[in-house]
Parts: structure tokens; sequence; C-alpha cells
């Protein structure tokens, strides 16, 4: 008899596997008997969206520094306009004991030193122009002198023969291409003090110094532009214009020369006065041209003339006439109780300033230079005064554009 289980074990496997599927489902039903949602009510509500980020271009290329400063650098140089120019001429003459004894002849040294300066800023319709100029010179001579023995002694002296700095600034609008609108304001004086001569050189001669006089106008018009290159005349026409001179040194008011106190040299009403103003119109025409390709030729002149005739509706003693106003001066100048305020004053007439500049370039460092200028003030002088100045000496000017 033969015994074995190989043939019930097919079935006991059967058995075991499906009692282990019946585990199962009972596990399961188990944990999902004890799993339980709740119902959660909600209000409704509207809900809107908002961007508060804001929306750029941005280029795909890097910030460059180095064009950046080339593009404001170009920008800077097409609204500005930079002249600056100096010049430094002299002569020096010397002779020893010998040939003063044989042939005769003076040392002396002459130095004449000069400044331009000319910037003008354009932006839109806005320009604005500004200039300044300078001039001073020296020259150094011997002068005799008689002592209180009788004796003379040959002394070299120092003695200037050009002394004025001038500062203005015209800042104007455009109305068309060729006209505007706008300011002109100028101011001049001088560095140094002035006596009458070279002999003469104490504090008591003294006729001038730094702000003794100084002189402003301010004008206040329309200004025309010539189109043409070959003719750039520059015209400023203006209704309105104060003219004002001061003299704050006592001193000079107080010193004596031609004939007359230095406050009346210079028109002011009386001695305690430091300061005189006039209202009326003026007129000033510029030109500046350079000649030849190289510009070796430059001309250049202004013509400035003022007529206050609204000071002149208000005056007190005025008197039209010259000759009788020298009557009237003459009776009050020889009266011991005289006053300042009862002075005949003469009608104000035009002011006359012509300044004319000639610069011939025979290389960039070396130039020759003509002035030439006409003053004319009938406050302080009846006569035309002129003066010219011919130079040869190292310049240079320089451009940005």
């Amino acid at each position: 008899m033969h015994f074995g289980i190989s043939h019930h074990k097919p079935f006991a496997m059967k058995c075991f596997y499906g009692f282990i599927l019946l585990a199962s489902l009972a596990a399961a039903q188990s944990a999902a008997a004890q799993i339980s949602v709740d119902e959660v009510g909600s209000d409704d509500h509207d809900v809107s969206f908002r961007n508060d980020v804001k929306a750029a271009a941005v280029e795909a290329r890097f910030f460059n520094r180095a064009r950046y400063r080339a593009e404001r650098a170009a920008i800077r140089k097409e609204r500005n306009y930079l002249e600056f120019g100096g010049g430094l001429q002299g002569t020096l003459t010397s002779y020893n004991d010998s040939w003063i004894e044989t042939s005769g002849g003076d040392n002396a040294i002459a130095m004449i030193a000069t400044l331009n300066l000319r910037h003008v800023f354009t932006k839109g319709l806005f320009s604005i122009e500004t200039k300044f100029g300078a001039n001073i010179g020296y020259n150094r001579m011997k002068v005799e002198t008689a002592n209180a023995d009788g004796t003379t002694s040959s002394d070299g002296v120092w003695f200037k023969n050009q002394d004025e700095f001038a500062l203005s600034t015209a800042p104007s609008f455009k109305m068309s291409k060729n006209w505007s609108y706008g300011s002109i304001i100028k101011f001049r004086s001088q560095f140094a003090n002035g006596y009458v001569s070279r002999t003469q050189q104490e504090p008591s001669n003294r006729k001038s110094t730094f702000m003794s006089p100084g002189y402003l106008d301010v004008s206040l018009g329309v200004t025309y532009t010539c189109p043409d290159k070959k003719w750039p005349f520059v015209v400023n026409l203006s209704p309105l214009a104060l003219s004002a001179v001061f003299v704050e040194s006592a001193l000079v008011r107080s010193n004596v020369w031609d004939d007359k106190p230095g406050w009346q040299v210079y028109g002011l009403s009386s001695p305690d006065r430091t300061s005189k103003y006039e209202g009326g119109s003026s007129v000033q025409v510029d030109f500046d041209r350079t000649f030849g390709r190289k510009g070796v030729f430059r001309y250049r002149t202004t013509f400035f003339s003022f007529f206050g005739w609204i000071t002149d509706i208000g005056m007190k003693n005025k008197v039209s006439d010259y000759r009788t106003y020298k009557a009237a001066y003459d009776c009050w100048n020889a009266d011991p109780d005289k006053r300042p305020q009862d002075k005949p004053v003469l009608a104000i007439h035009p002011t006359v300033r012509w300044e004319n500049t000639l610069e011939i370039k025979a290389t960039k460092y070396i130039s020759t230079t003509l002035n030439f200028q006409l003053y004319y003030n009938r406050a302080q002088n009846l006569g035309v005064q002129t003066q010219t100045l011919l130079s040869v000496g190292l310049s240079y000017t320089f451009k940005n554009k």
C-alpha cells in the first residue's frame, strides 16, 4: 500500500490562498468603515486679481559705461562752445652808460598781458553767452626828478598803460530763426591803482582803483543775428536799459585832477555819493569773423551806445546848452556857500564805446595785434577819447569745436 501527500497539496494551497483573500477583504472593509467625510459649507465671494508689476522693455544688450560717457560727452560738446585765448607781448630796450653818454637813449621795459574767454550754452530755444576779457600792461622808464637841494636824480618808475577787465552775460530765447529776446548784463572795472602821471604816484595823485570807477550796464530787448556767415553781425536793441557808475574809494572821490574833484570827473552828484544810476535805452552791435583758410586774420568789434532819456526827463538843475551850463557852473563854483545839490547839471548825452581788435597770426603762437578804442562820455570829458595799441608777441587760442 503506497501513502503520499502529493495528491492533496494543490487543494491545500488553494484553500490557503482563499483564506488570505478573505482576510484581506475583511481588513479593508474594517478600515473603510473608520473613514468619515464631514460636509463643510462656505460662502461665495467675488475674487478679483491685480497685477502691480509694471512692464518694461529690456534690451538684450548689457550697459556699457564707456559708451554712456562718450554719448554724454558728445551732448555736452554739442550744447557748449568754449573759446579761450591769451597773449603776452613785451619790449625791452637796454643801453650801457657809454652808449647813453655818446648817443643818448633810455632803458625801458613794456609788458602787456591779455586774456579772453567766451562760452555759449545752448539747449533748445534757450542760450546763454558769457564773455570775459582782461588786459593789463606796465612799462618802466627812467624819470628825472628834482631834489630839494637843486640836484636831479634818475630813477626807474613803473607805470601802467593798460588796465581793464570786463565780464558780460547774455541769456536769450529764440523767437524765430534770426530773432531772439533776452538781456545783456555787462560789468567792467580795473585791477590796480592808476595815477595822474609817472612822476605823480602818491596817494593824493590816485585817480582810479578797483571799483573806482566801475561800470554796470543792463539792457532788455531783442537781438537780430545775421544768417550770412560772411557778415556775422549781432544787433541788440534795448528799449529799456540801465547804466550805473560806482566810485567806492573815498580817496579817488576827493582827489583833484584836471581842476575837478574825482566825484565830478565821474559824474556823481556829490562827494558823499558812491554811485550814479541812469535809465534809458541802448544799442549794441557785435562782429567777429576770421579770414583765410587757416584763420590768419581775425577782426572783432563791439559798438555800444546808451542814452539816459528816462533820467533826463526828471533831472533837476538841468541845462542843455553847454555855454549856459559853463556860466551857471562857474557862478555856482564861486559861491563860498555852494551846496552840491544846487550844482547845475548838463543834460545827459549819449555815451559811445567802440572797441576794435585786429589780430594777424604769423604762427600758431606768435601774432600781431592792433587795438583801437573810442570812448565818448560828456559827463567826464567834452572831447572824444581814443586809444591805439600795436603789439607783437606770444598768443594762443583754444576752441572746443
